[in-house]
């Protein structure tokens, strides 16, 4: 006699079947689906550590260049606050971020009103920054050396009854870059460098090594406003060329008297509103397959292309 029931029926296993490779295959679509936002979320993982290593890496390539101590790295509250009612020049302003209350108020105040570049960071991210352990949520960078005055360089320039020659840097960012600047003006007869508050680099341990002591002899300026400083100077007999490839070669131009050198970042060059303070745009000849020099390397040509004019 034929078992009619339904676990033994021929059809009714074939549905089961069927139920059960569907039920599979959806248990195995939607494992796949776990497994591709698991993929995800790592990728996604692995690109924020990634960003947070470059902005470390940035970070401490600001404050030293090196992994040994910084002299010029003043940490916790109260000594940041003195440091700044001594006068001492403060380059960059680390912060815990959250509200402010008591002494980190005064620390903003102060900031502000030295128009000192602040950034935010984490608890986390200050503790790594940290040399001593007590940063108080607040870790400052003072300048290696003390700024100048646009007048010092005047007087630099009077003492060798000599037309002023100055330096204006823009956006230059790469320490090296800045000491190799002023290690190359001391050597061609500059009379000083000038570099803006903001997106530039200051006088830090680095910078003051790269220029292999010149910048014991050459002052540098700091400005709030590159391109402001520029009509000012022009209204004391200052001329200005800056820098850039599709200007006149610099043999064919005069470039003595009294005369300021613009040079800009690697890549974007003299930004538009200093460019536009200029009074003749010089390019440097290249004979090679590439179209670009560094930073350093352009000012010194042109530096002693001026020197060779002006000797």
């Amino acid at each position: 006699m034929q078992d009619r029931r339904p676990g033994n029926d021929r059809r009714g296993g074939d549905r089961d079947n069927r139920r059960s490779s569907s039920y599979s295959k959806e248990n195995r679509n939607e494992s796949n689906r776990r497994e591709a936002r698991r993929e995800e979320r790592r990728e996604n993982r692995a690109e924020r550590d990634y960003s947070a290593r470059g902005r470390s890496e940035q970070d401490s390539r600001f404050f030293s260049g090196q992994s040994e101590p910084d002299e010029n790295r003043i940490e916790g509250r109260n000594a940041v606050i003195e440091a700044y009612r001594a006068g001492r020049t403060i380059e960059k302003l680390f912060l815990l971020e959250g509200p402010a209350e008591g002494a980190m108020q005064t620390v903003l105040r102060l900031a502000k009103e030295n128009r000192t570049p602040i950034r935010f960071l984490s608890r986390q991210r200050l503790d790594q920054l940290s040399q001593t352990g007590r940063h108080q949520g607040v870790i400052a960078q003072a300048a290696a050396f003390q700024y100048a005055e646009i007048d010092d360089l005047f007087a630099k320039a009077a003492e060798k009854g000599e037309d002023p020659f100055f330096i204006l840097l823009d956006q230059i960012e790469d320490p090296h870059n800045l000491g190799a600047i002023i290690r190359t003006a001391n050597l061609a007869g500059a009379h000083g460098v000038i570099i803006p508050k903001d997106r530039a680099v200051g006088l830090t341990a680095t910078a003051a090594k790269a220029s292999a002591g010149a910048i014991h002899y050459t002052p540098v300026v700091k400005v709030t406003n590159l391109a402001r400083t520029m009509e000012d100077l022009k209204k004391r007999g200052l001329w200005f060329v800056c820098a850039d490839m599709g200007g006149t070669p610099m043999t064919q131009l005069s470039m003595t008297g009294p005369i300021g050198l613009v040079i800009g970042a690697e890549g974007s060059g003299v930004s538009r509103l200093v460019r536009e303070k200029c009074d003749m745009i010089a390019s440097i000849p290249m004979k090679g397959e590439i179209d670009s020099l560094n930073a350093s390397v352009a000012a010194g040509v042109l530096m002693y292309e001026i020197l060779r004019q002006r000797g």
